[in-house]
């Protein structure tokens, strides 16, 4: 048991650490939680929308586990480096795009009746 809880301590540790250190993790939690906010707010269904903030956070915090190994194996530049440190951004790029695409399809039509209704587009 008390292996365990190690395991959860390093955890929590490494969330601290890339709230502290990573702009963009504290961004897309942000950006997740005003999406969160929407979703109750039009009346869909939350649960894609945690689905895809958790999905992003974690490979935000993938990325930064990739660049502090890089950055520790190899302190100077380095072709390889580069092309780790820039595939790992690419994966959060790429599930940050398709949250975008998914959260048109989820919240378009609701957030078009509202609109509707408040008579701000006919």
């Amino acid at each position: 048991m008390r292996r365990v809880l190690r395991s959860f301590d390093f955890a929590w540790q490494g969330l601290r650490h890339a709230w502290r250190t990573q702009l963009n993790f504290r961004i897309e939690l942000g950006i997740g939680l005003l999406a969160l906010a929407l979703s109750a707010w039009l009346g869909v269904d939350p649960v894609p929308v945690l689905l895809l903030t958790l999905a992003v956070l974690s490979l935000e915090l993938v990325n930064t586990a990739i660049e502090a190994v890089c950055d520790l194996v190899s302190p100077e530049p380095h072709p390889l480096v580069k092309t780790a440190k820039d595939a790992s951004a690419a994966a959060v790029l790429v599930a940050a795009a398709v949250s975008v695409m998914v959260g048109i399809v989820l919240f378009g039509p609701p957030l078009l009746e509202k609109l509707r209704a408040y008579g701000k587009i006919s």
